[in-house]
């Protein structure tokens, strides 16, 4: 039996807040994969819950007129691998998501609930991170939004607001179309573990320059980071052998490892360096092969 003193099923988003609001103890409950586990260790700050598993609007992954990306925060990673949406235009969140857990975990944890844990290693922050993700939250007050290096507070924490759910993550057209994106996760086993590190990095690649680049990494602080110093550097630079040097020899600078039990810091600089020649060199090669194919 799971030790929680109430619980709640909100049948829409509105339901859900009006729940949150009446008791500011509550916790969202989507997918449950965290949570649950975290009910079993009896922890006492997840004995309240209200139920969104099953708020049918926060389950659609859209493309609004202008070009527009919106992620339902209810939609499985599984129902992400399967949306021609995501496939076609932003495949990279598929490559983070595919790499977390096993398929039984997949079914049901959701991206919201992922990115809402505030863990340093979600594996969808990465990939949200290059793409430039907003985060849509409403509550009591309306709708509001922000980035999602934003969204991040520190450890386990993020700027929910009282009585608020996320309800969407939203990509903008000019954050994708024209980009192309990688992502790794570095982990100790082969399936079913947390990133020891994990790497996302986005280009864009014009007369074999850099138009754009971003790097995201998580477990490299305590929160999901992107690399903002190492990135402006680059811009303008050939997108060559001496670039991908310049990038793995400087994103330490903007990061932030630390000793752990499960990895020590110098070996998570090391996987750190590697993994951003690593996926840097498969953005550009995915970018100049997508521009020569148009």
């Amino acid at each position: 039996m799971f030790d929680f003193n109430s619980y709640h099923k909100a049948k829409s988003v509105d339901e859900a807040i009006a729940l949150l609001s009446q008791n500011p103890e509550a916790i969202p409950l989507a997918g449950g994969t965290d949570v649950l586990v975290r009910l079993h260790g009896h922890n006492k700050n997840y004995r309240h819950l209200v139920d969104i598993h099953d708020v049918a609007e926060l389950k659609k992954v859209t493309m609004e007129s202008d070009g527009t990306i919106v992620i339902g925060s209810g939609m499985t990673f599984t129902g992400l691998a399967h949306s021609p949406v995501v496939c076609e235009n932003i495949p990279v969140l598929n490559e983070g998501g595919s790499s977390i857990g096993g398929p039984q975990v997949r079914n049901v944890a959701t991206v919201g609930g992922n990115i809402c844990n505030g863990a340093p290693s979600g594996d969808s922050a990465s990939p949200l991170l290059v793409l430039n993700a907003t985060v849509e939250l409403k509550g009591p007050d309306g709708i509001r939004r922000l980035p999602l290096y934003d969204f991040y507070q520190g450890p386990g924490q993020v700027d929910r607001k009282a009585g608020e759910i996320m309800t969407c993550l939203r990509v903008a057209a000019d954050d994708y179309r024209g980009w192309s994106a990688h992502y790794y996760k570095y982990a100790m086993r082969g399936a079913m573990d947390i990133a020891t590190i994990g790497c996302g990095a986005a280009c864009k690649v014009v007369d074999g320059k850099i138009a754009g680049l971003r790097l995201g990494f998580v477990v490299a602080g305590p929160t999901p980071l992107r690399c903002w110093r190492t990135e402006e550097k680059t811009i303008g630079m050939q997108a060559d052998e001496e670039l991908i040097d310049i990038v793995k020899n400087s994103v330490l600078g903007d990061l932030r490892p630390r000793d752990s039990w499960r990895a020590a810091k110098d070996f998570r600089e090391q996987i750190i360096k590697t993994l951003a020649e690593r996926v840097l060199r498969e953005a550009i090669k995915r970018n100049i092969r997508n521009t020569e194919m148009e």
